[in-house]
């Protein structure tokens, strides 16, 4: 395993330089080259909307999993359903759902004359195909969120039946763009190539495609809302260092990229737009309490205590997140007000209880591993030391088969939320979840809610009451120690008319670009 150790303070300042040149330079070349295919664009009357983005590094929905990435496979992909603003379920390719009577099976209705972009119906057996390769492809990232599925049938070509394995309402939810983008069945025959080339049913499709550099949309027609897509093409551009991306879109390089949250001043003053949008994200400390020294509740609650949120809001966020100790951001219907402060900022108690399991100060020496350097790492390390606890950063680029190996003792992640509040807290807090470093480790009284929100219906009156207790009993896990809520934060050129405020996602319902 291939690592890079920094001690304590440092700042990479020549790192960061050098990106920042190289990222310039590559700036300049694609003004010289987007702005021809702008002009093109331009002359014969087509809408062009250029994003900067990190290319996918995997284009199969069942291989990039649920991540972030999903915003941007949405352009080549429609889902089963969709959410709205409220975050609750909506029809997409399917046009509607109906439980059965004991809540453990669930049809859903396809929309009919579907296809996908290489002609093929999109019909009730390329869903079950779908879903299939998700459950059981030996690459796939989303097995484990599709473990309340026991066997789906396609009834003709609209309806798609799916048994249970449980009573499970959230599955609506759940088969939305994060899990249930579907391709095509003839495309999926070759998972590899399919991996690289996109084929769905989404609103474009694929015309260019040069890994690392760039990827070319046009509309696609046959979209099942086509009339509402009023962008003709979407170009995406490998983004450059975030201290140019103000820049680039000022001077028209781009039209929409994701932004630093230390430039979101800089972006204001240049006259751009500055987007905020929604979402259900949070970052943690993950421990595993399986290795020492966390094998000691008292090691484990003295980190807690030991956490300034507000820290991670000023210094990470720069004001635009919210200080959070669970895994959704205040406010959001699964956000338990019970739970909160339980664990304030006491950095003299947290001394306490490391006294009493028996460490001295600087006793305990820790690796945090993480896969790049961050302020949120230094934050971290800068706080436990307060407290006795010794942390050295150890960056490896190859993080992730540790961490979901659970190999590690203490990293940091942030997650970016599910549709599917149930979904997050499994994640998060089951026996098997992805995001438990502490894998097989759950609290007590855990399943037990877990199953019970499950199993409530997403219109009953105790659907919200029911979901804060799976929260309450997660929360008593002390493998996750949540610091904060970052905003997802966009910039974009006048040109753009605004984004719909769906939280988590980028919908391109109605969106227009004016002529430059």
């Amino acid at each position: 395993m291939t690592r890079t150790t920094f001690p304590k303070g440092t700042t990479m300042k020549l790192a960061r330089r050098t990106r920042q040149l190289a990222a310039a330079a590559a700036a300049l070349l694609a003004l010289a080259t987007t702005g021809c295919g702008a002009d093109a664009g331009a002359a014969s009357g087509e809408s062009t909307l250029r994003w900067a983005v990190a290319l996918p590094a995997h284009w199969d929905p069942v291989v990039s999993g649920s991540g972030a990435q999903f915003r941007i496979l949405s352009l080549a992909y429609a889902s089963l359903t969709e959410i709205d603003e409220q975050g609750k379920a909506v029809p997409s390719l399917a046009r509607g759902w109906d439980y059965n009577s004991t809540g453990d099976q669930v049809t859903f209705h396809l929309r009919p004359g579907l296809k996908f972009t290489d002609g093929e119906p999109l019909d009730a057996r390329a869903v079950k195909l779908y879903l299939e390769r998700a459950k059981t492809q030996k690459n796939s990232a989303l097995f484990g969120d599709l473990t309340s599925i026991k066997e789906i049938t396609a009834d003709g070509d609209l309806d798609v039946v799916i048994n249970l394995t449980q009573v499970d309402y959230q599955i609506p939810l759940l088969l939305g763009e994060r899990v249930a983008q579907i391709t095509s069945p003839k495309a999926a025959q070759d998972p590899v190539k399919l991996d690289q080339n996109p084929v769905g049913a989404g609103p474009f499709v694929v015309t260019e495609f040069v890994p690392g550099s760039h990827v070319y949309f046009k509309k696609n027609a046959d979209y099942w809302d086509a009339a509402n897509i009023h962008i003709d093409r979407v170009e995406l551009h490998a983004a450059p260092d975030s201290a140019t991306i103000v820049s680039s879109l000022k001077t028209g390089v781009y039209d929409l990229a994701y932004l630093d949250a230390s430039q979101v001043k800089a972006a204001k003053a240049s006259g751009l737009d500055v987007v905020l949008q929604p979402g259900f994200n949070a970052s943690n400390i993950s421990i595993n309490v399986n290795k020492k020294p966390f094998d000691n509740p008292k090691v484990v609650d003295a980190v807690r205590y030991a956490v300034n949120r507000q820290e991670f809001v000023d210094k990470v966020t720069f004001g635009y997140g919210k200080a959070t100790d669970q895994p959704f951001p205040p406010g959001y219907l699964a956000y338990d007000e019970k739970s909160a402060g339980q664990f304030g900022y006491d950095p003299a108690k947290a001394r306490q209880l490391l006294a009493e399991a028996g460490y001295q100060p600087g006793q305990i020496k820790l690796d945090l591993v993480i896969p790049a350097q961050s302020t949120a790492a230094e934050i971290v390390q800068a706080q436990l030391d307060a407290i006795g606890i010794t942390v050295s950063i150890k960056v490896d680029p190859n993080w992730s088969t540790p961490f979901f190996a659970k190999d590690l003792t203490l990293s940091l992640y942030g997650t970016t939320g599910r549709e599917s509040p149930v979904q997050t807290l499994t994640a998060h807090f089951g026996p098997n979840g992805p995001l438990n470093l502490s894998t097989p480790y759950q609290p007590e009284g855990f399943e037990a809610a877990i199953a019970l929100a499950r199993q409530t219906p997403l219109d009953s009156p105790d659907y919200a009451a029911n979901l804060q207790a799976a929260t309450r009993a997660g929360l008593a896990s002390r493998a996750l120690v949540f610091t904060h809520a970052p905003t997802n934060i966009f910039v974009k050129s006048t040109r753009v008319s605004a984004l719909p405020a769906i939280p988590g996602q980028i919908h391109w319902t109605g969106v227009t670009v004016a002529a430059s």
